[in-house]
């Protein structure tokens, strides 16, 4: 039978296998299976349908809707789950049909999941990604192993991020887009093949950066994506002497600076989008 702090709700269907741990006030619906390694915290609801298998630790309040899966085997050949986890935060609101992985014994082995995100329907995290407090993924996300998801970021419908990708914190990534490539924080960014569009300027405004930050850093931005002069790295190294008392453009500088495996998505050419079209 399975463990619980205090009084909890398990509708008959349900399955919770020995070993279980439940928080207090934990509700399990119709139909749920919960394996003995799971760990589900204070208040975790369960709508229907639900499977939780794996060493998977969910965070207080978490709300998880039917058809979801979280905690399945990594989707690689030749996987080993063995002592592999999953953790997600506290507060999220993880919609019908997404399935987290859990991570895997050729990578970091756990898959990590912020805090208060909004996780839509038939969104997918990939084994061993890691994925910050306060995002926001549209219908159909899909996210390959080894992905960085900073806080704060907001990916639109059907879109996909490589494995190894990183978005940077407060990023915006529009719907229906393939991103191969890492996109700086605060950067707006959309397309087939995603290229910058810009930077988050009411996300920024409504983080309450100051006017002067926000003025300095699409300073920054035009200098390092927009200037034509020089090579990148220069322009970058600039940027950061330039602007060194400005936090968010340190930010930007070494997030593109850091070593990373994918190359870092530059800015839309104007009439980019119709060339590649024809």
């Amino acid at each position: 039978m399975a463990q619980a702090t205090a009084a909890m709700a398990i509708h008959p269907t349900a399955v919770v296998e020995d070993g279980a741990l439940l928080g207090a006030g934990v509700e399990i619906g119709p139909f749920c299976t919960v394996a003995r390694l799971a760990r589900l915290g204070e208040g975790v609801r369960l709508v229907s349908h639900v499977v939780i298998n794996g060493q998977t630790e969910i965070g207080a309040r978490t709300v998880v809707h039917p058809g979801s899966v979280l905690g399945g085997e990594s989707q690689i050949r030749g996987n080993d789950p063995a002592g592999t986890r999953l953790v997600i935060g506290e507060d999220n609101v993880i919609r019908e049909c997404v399935t987290f992985s859990l991570g895997s014994a050729k990578g970091h082995g756990v898959t990590e999941i912020g805090a208060r995100g909004f996780f839509m329907a038939y969104s997918h995290v990939g084994h061993d990604c890691r994925v910050g407090d306060d995002v926001t993924f549209a219908n159909g996300v899909q996210l390959g192993g080894h992905v960085d998801i900073a806080d704060g970021v907001n990916i639109g419908g059907l879109s996909a991020v490589q494995q190894f990708g990183r978005i940077g914190r407060g990023a915006m990534l529009g719907g229906i887009a393939g991103c191969n490539e890492d996109i700086i924080p605060f950067g707006i960014a959309f397309g087939a093949h995603a290229k910058l569009a810009g930077l988050n300027i009411v996300g920024l405004k409504r983080r309450g950066i100051p006017r002067a930050n926000i003025h300095a850093l699409r300073a920054a931005y035009r200098a390092i994506f927009l200037e034509s002069t020089g090579k990148f790295e220069e322009r970058v190294a600039s940027a950061r002497r330039q602007w060194a008392d400005v936090h968010e453009v340190r930010e930007v500088v070494d997030f593109i600076q850091a070593p990373a495996k994918r190359p870092i998505c530059r800015a839309r050419v104007r009439g980019q989008d119709a060339a590649e079209e024809g």
